[in-house]
């Protein structure tokens, strides 16, 4: 990812809101086999886990869990395999794993928007804003289905999972006439037992985490004001969005700016 200093986010708390905002990953691997692609890559939702949530140099575990049939899984499993028939009995994998997670507010920017560049120069181009994280790290897998440390794990993470995403994504709470969470013990659990074994899991020990909210941030106030306004006079919902986070972030980039001249 292209971290220019304009749009670059180094705060790991931010970061770790994006992506449990958009716990749905683009998980990708790189592993040589004569059966599948190099290159693989899957939408994955993703539990992040951290001990310290206000740290600012905590990493953090991502868990997840995949299709045993998916054929990226399939890589995965062939691999481990080899390596345990030659003696190496690790399930985590050599090369890096990179899983993006991407905000769902993002937005086409017209050359258009620029109100003082363009009328006084005409040297603006179209872009497009977003945001997003990418996350790179060791991913160890759990791929035997009759052991009890793959069916403990997977026991956790899809727990985990379904109770993030039924209290925090759905708001089913239970209070305030909100509707309860299904949870997984709602289901028969000889029906969760076979459903199990046509999953594996996996958790990666994350190594970097970078960010960015690309958002104007490089324009001068003139034509940010443009942009804002453009947004706005979309009408629409994402319009409203993307308008009030180039807002935000302007006003991030001059506190930021009045900090590093007052030190």
């Amino acid at each position: 990812m292209y971290l220019r200093n304009d749009h670059a986010e180094k705060s790991l708390p931010v970061l770790r809101n994006l992506v449990r905002e958009n716990p749905l990953g683009q998980f990708t691997t790189v592993i040589a086999s004569p059966n599948f692609p190099l290159v693989q890559c899957s939408h994955i939702p993703f539990v992040l886990d951290v001990d310290d949530e206000s740290s600012e140099t905590e990493l953090g575990v991502l868990r997840a869990h995949m299709a045993r049939a998916n054929p990226q899984a399939k890589a995965i499993i062939e691999e481990i395999k080899s390596r345990q028939a030659a003696g190496d009995t690790s399930r985590t994998l050599q090369q890096d794993v990179l899983v993006m997670f991407t905000s769902p507010v993002h937005h086409y920017v017209t050359p258009k928007f620029y109100t003082t560049t363009k009328p006084a120069t005409a040297k603006v181009v179209p872009t497009w804003n977003y945001a997003a994280v990418q996350v790179y790290g060791k991913a160890t897998f759990y791929i035997d289905s009759g052991a009890e440390e793959t069916s403990a794990f997977l026991d956790r993470q899809i727990d985990a999972l379904s109770s993030f995403n039924e209290e925090v994504t759905m708001g089913y709470t239970g209070q305030n006439g909100r509707p309860s969470a299904w949870k997984v013990a709602d289901a028969p659990e000889p029906y969760i037992n076979i459903m199990k074994k046509n999953i594996i899991g996996l958790e990666i020990r994350i190594e970097h985490m970078g960010g960015k909210f690309k958002m104007s941030q490089e324009t001068g106030d003139g034509d940010s004001d443009g942009v804002i306004k453009g947004f706005k006079d979309l009408g629409s919902e994402v319009g409203a969005k993307m308008a009030g986070i180039v807002e935000e972030r302007r006003e991030l980039k001059r506190q930021q700016k009045a900090g590093r001249q007052s030190e």
